[in-house]
């Protein structure tokens, strides 16, 4: 007999975005028109399942263009966006490329190419060594665009340029992390440019806003999502900062902590933007094994975008 009954709490939306989506569909129709193997530069989504499968039908998975044998097969940019000079590289080489920039993401890499041509000195408020931010700063010049990470980074700023300053973000940060970035820099630099419409992508703030409405009600909180995915590490801390102190990550080689969860009453669960809907069944499902589950679907809007992909696959 199962001992226990717990509620599960599922945040909607979760799970793969429109952007994701895309990107995923590009690598699966690439395959499909020039045959396998196909080339993906950094891995398309950060989730080792969805990399993984992508392998299974002949993605093969590189860092840099350069480590590619074969320059006759087609090379696919990953939807986290590339600097510049990556394209250029894939001409040089005479390779065909396919761009699976997320949209939200070339918003943002346009918005900083326009700053730039008018002059403006750009700020970018994101994290060092994400393959987001390396390729929204390689849109521009070299020292025509610094990092912002934090409110030190903020305080020990110098505009050593003496040009206007403008700031762009990070598609998949925290709303509640910039809101605090973005006051001290407008307090230090009241003059500088905002974006028109913020930078955060719809489908992190939908998903954050549907953890911070569950997470007070939970005694447990989990997010499905692979450790180098910053929209999935970032749920994580919401949760935390909403009121359930006891969240964590659950990637492909976390073991689910049964014996803690047994001592609860509510647990709840959301996925990152690249994290496919079968894990989180299959997480639910494990627990179905151990206890009784009652699920309550907590649902705060409904997404209905789609991105297109590029025509010449169609």
């Amino acid at each position: 007999m199962k001992s226990k009954e717990i509620k599960i709490l599922l945040a909607a939306p979760r799970g793969f975005c429109a952007g994701v989506e895309r990107a995923i569909e590009i690598v699966k129709k690439s395959i499909d028109k020039y045959g396998a193997p196909v080339y993906v530069r950094h891995e398309i989504v950060h989730n080792k399942n969805v990399v993984d499968g992508l392998k299974k039908i002949g993605a093969i998975f590189v860092e840099e263009i350069h480590e590619i044998k074969d320059k006759s097969r087609p090379v696919i940019f990953s939807a986290h966006g590339v600097p510049k000079k990556v394209p250029v590289e894939a001409k040089n080489f005479k390779m065909e490329y396919i761009d699976a920039t997320c949209p939200l993401v070339s918003k943002v890499h346009r918005e900083a190419e326009n700053l730039n041509k008018n002059g403006l000195q750009i700020l970018l408020i994101g994290h060092k060594n994400h393959p987001e931010v390396i390729g929204t700063m390689g849109q521009i010049p070299e020292g025509e665009i610094d990092l912002i990470e934090n409110i030190d980074d903020v305080n020990n700023y110098q505009n050593k340029s003496q040009k206007k300053l403008a700031f762009v973000t990070q598609t998949t940060l925290s709303v509640d992390d910039t809101i605090e970035i973005i006051s001290a820099l407008k307090k230090k630099f009241p003059e500088i440019k905002e974006p028109k419409k913020e930078d955060i992508c719809y489908a992190t703030t939908n998903r954050q806003a549907a953890v911070k409405k569950i997470a007070k009600s939970c005694d447990m909180f989990f997010v499905i999502g692979s450790s180098n995915s910053s929209n999935s590490v970032r749920l994580v801390k919401v949760a935390k900062n909403s009121g359930c102190i006891n969240s964590r990550l659950i990637h492909s080689e976390s073991t689910i902590p049964f014996d803690e969860i047994e001592k609860y009453e509510t647990i709840g669960v959301s996925s990152g933007a690249s994290a496919p809907e079968i894990l989180v069944d299959n997480f639910v499902n494990n627990l179905k094994k151990q206890f009784t589950v009652v699920i309550e679907e907590v649902e705060i809007v409904k997404e209905n975008i789609i991105f297109k992909i590029p025509g010449k696959l169609n």
